[in-house]
């Protein structure tokens, strides 16, 4: 079933920082504290997992203050949001403003079938993590100027690296996930759909993705994106898998 308490929290930036030991290939995680009329919100932000999950993050920098505009209408504090389109919620695998040049999603989705059709990967396999499209579209995309942000393999450290002046500098704080059931704060800030089956299958659905969503001052919008490497983006309208 969908996750029950699905939203956004705005606020302005109060604190980073990072769990206090790192043992590399093991649960790991950033945390952003942020101010809110209702007091100091927390996101706990998973980075790094144990091999058999993997994670892979991803950044979107080219973003303005039209792409959000519903969500960016609203006043600071937490809001839940709809699964659907329109509400302001977002779609790793269905947002327009995630979405890179259809062309190439399309040759990636078609490179990845026939590998899978060769390969099946077993359910639940780390099996959707970023691979070398991702390496080679990240290099060639800025020299031939098509949109293209790829997917790059986290080691912990690293994808909090690039989130983090974003996080600093930002005027304005975004984060999409499930609040707290207790106290204030917000989790599954992160894909929250694809998953096999298994202990998450049951939260998948479409439009409840999480991410961290920063306003810079200039008018630019950057989104920081989390996915676990079993996790699929090619999914039904229930947020299921669809293998090949």
């Amino acid at each position: 079933m969908p996750l029950a308490n699905y939203g956004v929290t705005i606020g302005t930036f109060q604190e980073f920082f990072r769990d206090p030991t790192h043992q590399y290939g093991h649960w790991y995680h950033g945390h952003i504290r942020l101010h809110t009329p209702q007091g100091v919100y927390e996101a706990a932000l998973d980075v790094d997992a144990p091999a058999v999950t993997g994670v892979g993050y991803r950044l979107v920098d080219d973003l303005r203050a039209a792409d959000l505009a519903t969500v960016r209408a609203l006043p600071d504090g937490f809001h839940p949001l709809a699964s659907t389109p329109f509400s302001g919620a977002l779609d790793y695998a269905r947002s327009p403003m995630l979405r890179n040049a259809p062309w190439v999603d399309a040759l990636h989705t078609a490179g990845r079938a026939v590998s899978r059709t060769i390969q099946r990967p077993a359910i639940g396999a780390p099996a959707f993590g970023p691979d070398l499209v991702d390496l080679v579209g990240g290099w060639l995309a800025p020299r031939v100027g098509y949109r293209y942000f790829p997917w790059t393999a986290s080691n912990g450290d690293n994808a909090l690296d690039v989130l983090e002046p974003h996080v600093r500098a930002a005027a304005r704080i975004y984060v999409y996930g499930q609040a707290f059931d207790e106290g204030l704060g917000v989790h599954d800030v992160h894909q929250n759909q694809g998953d096999p089956p298994g202990d998450h299958y049951r939260g998948n659905g479409i439009w409840q993705d999480g991410a961290v969503v920063c306003e810079l001052p200039e008018g630019r919008f950057v989104v920081w994106q989390i996915s676990f490497n079993t996790q699929t983006r090619s999914t039904d309208e229930q947020g299921n898998p669809e293998l090949p």
